[in-house]
């Protein structure tokens, strides 16, 4: 067993993990080491050979593996170290952190620890499905490798299952391999990627059944067949080669639940304070292990921030905690990050708050100090699609150690309520809510 020791350790080499690096190496902190379990670095964008990834960070449209390579060569240019195939066994208490290498078993000392470890889809069997277990049942990451990483075509004629983003990269990679689907369908009654976004698969002739669910899959060796409920009750077999399950992401943070951070179960990730800190103050996280899920785009954001946050911390710059408020939801609000804000003297004035909702929801959402309302603001939300929240700290009671977020029907609001806003007009430093 060796021991190794640097500045800043980094779990998980994709836009979050490697932005934050590189922005830690600019800014002159000395020893950066990203830890990445498999043999090449970029993460998620590596593995979908398609646009657009990158236009904000650097100006062009690329494509998924030439993002992934930028990302990896400013990583490196600035002085990072990279060490593949490092995968991290468990995480301990002041920074230390157990691998197994190539080499065998290790131990890492860090100052700070940055969790970014990513998401994951929801595989066949988390979701219940029923039916034979053939060969051509898969998520879309595992089928994005098969195509862009080994060049294998798994099937010919697929059922997608799914109307988020991610079905749609996984439309424009079937697309790309010669694949074409039979048919798209969506559980809930509506989509959930946005419109015009949502158009794509009728260009590409595909039908889509909504309110659908798959009751059966038949086949021996490869899928032959699946039956669905459609939403009048209509039982309807297809014949098909696959089935592609696209979405439905949660957090790959099972080293944060099986370590002694504190694990938020609203997120299924990390319960952080508003500058990325965990429960223990050397770790941090961000990208979508803190929650699911975000464009690589904005994960990059998040780990180049964070970045900063560190830095003031290793400088002893950063805010000293006066007070800490916890932030819990209620009714069809499914989580709030961050889970805790710290409070102190150089406090920002704003904190971002990252919401979601279970049902679809239209009224107000409220945020509450016991029975006094401090926020109040009007939305229209759709499941599984971002919600941000700007509080001003200056609206919270002296005396708030506890905050709640969730839709109205409460007591009037109090103080801080301001002017009733749409999704998606918060800009700039106005509060609000966007989308």
């Amino acid at each position: 067993m060796t021991d190794v020791a640097c500045d800043v350790a980094v779990i998980g080499a994709g836009p979050a993990g490697l932005a934050a690096a590189t922005e830690l190496r600019r800014r002159g902190i000395e020893k950066v080491l990203v830890l990445e379990r498999d043999t090449a670095a970029g993460g998620r964008p590596r593995l979908c050979g398609h646009p657009p990834f990158g236009l904000r960070e650097y100006g062009r449209v690329l494509s998924g593996p030439a993002y992934a390579r930028r990302l990896t060569a400013d990583a490196l240019a600035a002085g990072v170290e990279i060490r593949l195939g490092h995968s991290v066994a468990a995480l301990r208490p002041g920074g230390r952190i157990d691998l197994m290498t190539p080499a065998g078993p290790a131990i890492l000392s860090a100052r700070r620890v940055i969790v970014a470890t990513g998401a994951r889809e929801t595989p066949r069997s988390a979701l219940m499905v029923s039916g034979d277990r053939p060969a051509g049942i898969m998520t879309t990451g595992s089928f994005q490798a098969f195509v862009y990483g080994k060049g294998i075509v798994p099937f010919r004629r697929p059922l997608i299952v799914g109307s988020e983003l991610v079905t749609l990269s996984a439309l424009m990679s079937c697309r790309t391999a010669g694949i074409e689907p039979v048919a798209m369908i969506e559980q809930r009654a509506r989509p959930l990627a946005r419109w015009p976004l949502t158009l794509f698969p009728h260009l590409l002739r595909i039908p889509v059944h909504y309110g659908a669910r798959i009751v059966d899959i038949e086949g021996r060796a490869q899928v032959e067949s699946v039956t669905i409920a459609t939403a009048d009750g209509t039982m309807k077999k297809l014949a098909c080669d696959g089935v592609l399950f696209t979405g439905r992401f949660v957090p790959e943070a099972s080293l944060v639940a099986e370590s002694h951070l504190v694990f938020d179960r609203g997120s299924a990730g990390p319960s952080l304070d508003q500058f990325g800190r965990c429960s223990d103050p050397v770790y941090f996280a961000a990208g979508n292990v803190t929650r699911a899920v975000e464009t690589a785009g904005r994960c990059f954001r998040e780990g180049r921030q964070l970045a900063r946050v560190i830095v003031e911390d290793l400088a002893a710059r950063a805010p000293v905690t006066i007070v800490t408020v916890d932030l819990t939801t209620s009714g069809i609000v499914k989580y709030v990050v961050p889970q805790r804000l710290t409070i102190g003297a150089g406090r920002p004035a704003r904190i971002n708050l990252q919401l979601r909702v279970d049902e679809p929801a239209t009224g107000t959402i409220e945020i509450a100090s016991g029975e006094r309302v401090v926020v109040r603001r009007r939305l229209a939300a759709k499941p599984e699609r971002r919600i941000s929240l700007r509080l001003d700290l200056a609206a919270l009671p002296p005396d708030a150690s506890a905050l709640t977020v969730g839709m109205g029907g409460g007591p009037a609001c109090t103080s801080g309520c301001g002017k009733a806003a749409k999704p998606g007009a918060s800009k700039g430093n106005e509060p609000g809510i966007s989308q």
